[in-house]
């Protein structure tokens, strides 16, 4: 038998970082995704621990200041992208208002730590939304080309051939033949 699953990231890394801190004693307080504080110092032993731990859940704890901050471009842009309300600023002018950095910085240090641009990445992130929203077919694909701020639904199938090799409607009728086959 296959289920299929949703599941919001989210929740789950925010339950997981709650659950594994407090078996080491630790009570973080969750800034936001991708940051917490501790109200006290943490000695080197417990830090090395709690790195050690969360590698098992591909969390990583990041300790160099250039790639802090593009985990930080990172995590917001996972975030706007992911917001309910479509956004109603350009994506440069949120980066910069989040993260209180010039957008022409941020776009240099992104594109130097990790060999793409912002651009490609937020591009990256919301084709990969599309594709959880095809797979739980819970929206048409004007809903989603609308919900992910593109222009038209031709302006996301481009982008979504252009990262993934098929058209979103190629993906709908592979995910629906997948269900098919599931359930004979």
């Amino acid at each position: 038998m296959k289920a299929f699953l949703k599941f919001d990231f989210n929740i789950l890394t925010k339950k997981i970082l709650e659950q594994k801190l407090s078996e080491l004693g630790l009570k973080p307080m969750i800034l936001s995704f991708g940051e917490i504080e501790f109200s006290e110092n943490i000695s080197a032993e417990k830090l090395q621990e709690m790195t050690i731990m969360l590698n098992e859940y591909g969390i990583e704890v990041i300790e160099n200041q250039k790639s802090i901050l593009v985990q930080k471009i990172k995590d917001t842009i996972t975030e706007m992208v992911n917001s309910e309300e479509p956004l109603s600023v350009k994506s440069s002018v949120y980066l910069t208002e989040k993260l209180n950095h010039s957008y022409g910085y941020l776009s240099n240090l992104f594109s130097e730590v990790t060999y793409t641009s912002i651009e490609n990445f937020i591009i990256i992130q919301k084709i990969e939304l599309a594709k959880s929203l095809i797979i739980n077919n819970q929206l048409t694909l004007t809903e989603i080309a609308f919900k992910l701020n593109y222009s038209s639904v031709a302006h996301l199938s481009t982008q979504f051939k252009n990262i993934t090799g098929i058209t979103p409607s190629a993906f709908q009728r592979i995910i629906a033949k997948r269900r098919l086959k599931s359930f004979n």
